[in-house]
């Protein structure tokens, strides 16, 4: 399975053209949280319908720049993530939307027991020995993904936990624009393309239980 996978568009298009060919390749597109800026359901319409006319296969969760508002319309859309898993193709795609409090305040924020539960959620009746993809807007703690500005590492307890438990081939991430880069936590591949407006995205391929992924922008 051939993935392409977006974090922090928020809700500019402009590079889409550029990556036309990558994505209409893909088997499916993980948007990572943060389509829009602080955007409600039109603005989340137009980015979603902007990727769809390149790939009808798209999953996404909301970032803490979404509005309530986003989410419903990716629920509406059947392609939400967040808190539930979806299995395609034998590889089952984890979701968690939202972060933890970020500086100021955005609209879509969760303290740790909070993220936690939504990933207990996602895993529920989760199929054992299925190949996994976390596909989570926080990233995980003490990782190069969650390495903020501020040189401290600003990521999840509860992220990083479930990881190490779960094992997942990759988790896709983002939300920190500086954490460009990957990582590993265990076995599992850490990748945060960095922000999507920036011209970041990650292209992956899963056979069995081996990934390989590019940074790509």
């Amino acid at each position: 399975m051939i993935l392409a996978a977006l974090t922090d568009i928020h809700g500019d298009l402009g590079g889409l053209e550029a990556i036309d060919a990558d994505l209409a390749a893909a088997d499916l597109v993980l948007l990572t949280g943060d389509l829009t800026h602080f955007g409600r359901r039109a603005a989340a319409e137009e980015v979603v319908s902007a990727v769809r006319h390149l790939n009808q296969h798209v999953l996404a969760v909301p970032g803490n720049c979404d509005h309530a508002e986003v989410a419903d319309y990716l629920i509406e859309q059947g392609i939400n993530l967040h808190a539930r898993h979806v299995v395609m193709d034998g590889i089952a795609f984890v979701g968690l939307g939202g972060s933890l409090p970020a500086p100021g305040q955005t609209p879509n924020e969760y303290d740790e027991q909070e993220l936690e539960a939504f990933l207990v959620q996602a895993a529920k009746d989760l199929p054992a020995d299925t190949p996994t993809v976390l596909v989570a807007h926080q990233p995980p703690y003490d990782t190069v993904a969650d390495l903020a500005r501020i040189g401290r590492h600003v990521g999840s307890h509860a992220v990083r936990r479930f990881i190490e438990t779960y094992k997942p081939l990759v988790c896709f991430t983002g939300h920190i624009h500086e954490g460009h880069g990957m990582d590993t936590i265990g076995s599992t591949r850490i990748v945060n393309p960095g922000p999507f407006r920036d011209g970041g995205y990650a292209y992956a391929q899963i056979e069995g239980n081996q990934v390989t992924v590019e940074l790509c922008g």
